[in-house]
């Protein structure tokens, strides 16, 4: 195997690791399924670092990175709550902004112009990083003290507004996008 190719190689590990989380939160093997996420998170930094760093980036990483990402965030989301870790509430606001910003993003594509390129903005990646921090707080709780913090309730209430504010930017930026191609 060219190293070229580990980027996707530890994208590819990260996918597979979200079967054994999933299952591993819902059979109460907490503190396992923490520490395969951390490392699933660990091969995301590095995997982003070797394709920047060595300019091993390819159309299949750069389709499949994002995907699995989310893949591991909102499975590991909907568990938690599965399990009565994290509100159904938060669950949907998060699926939902993602199901706008997806829609949104075909609609454009396919009614608009065709996307070339598409970056996150810095409120999607506070709003990641919350969300992040807040899986991970409820896994780290659930695996050393068996438990979820009572502090968690202010992170779910700002996992909450960064999630409702990123997804109304996604929609005012991609809709003023339309409009001036549209009048241009």
């Amino acid at each position: 195997m060219s190293l070229s190719l580990l980027p996707n190689a530890l994208t590819l590990f990260r996918m597979i690791s979200v079967g054994p989380i999933v299952y591993w939160l819902y059979t109460g093997a907490y503190r396992a399924a923490f520490i395969l996420a951390v490392l699933a998170g660990i091969s995301d930094l590095l995997d982003g670092f070797l394709a920047r760093r060595y300019g091993w980036v390819t159309h299949f990483g750069g389709v499949l990175d994002p995907l699995t990402d989310k893949l591991l965030l909102v499975s590991t989301t909907v568990m938690l709550a599965w399990l009565g870790f994290l509100p159904w509430w938060l669950v949907i606001l998060i699926v939902g902004r993602d199901l706008v910003i997806i829609g949104g993003a075909f609609y454009f594509h396919h009614r608009v112009t065709r996307i070339t390129q598409s970056e996150p903005t810095r409120l999607s990646k506070i709003n990641t990083f919350l969300q992040i921090l807040l899986i991970v707080s409820v896994m780290m709780g659930l695996a050393f003290q068996g438990t979820v913090q009572p502090w968690m309730g202010g992170l779910i209430y700002l996992v909450a507004a960064s999630t409702l504010a990123s997804g109304i930017q996604y929609v005012v930026i991609w809709s003023l996008k339309a409009r001036q191609v549209r009048s241009g």
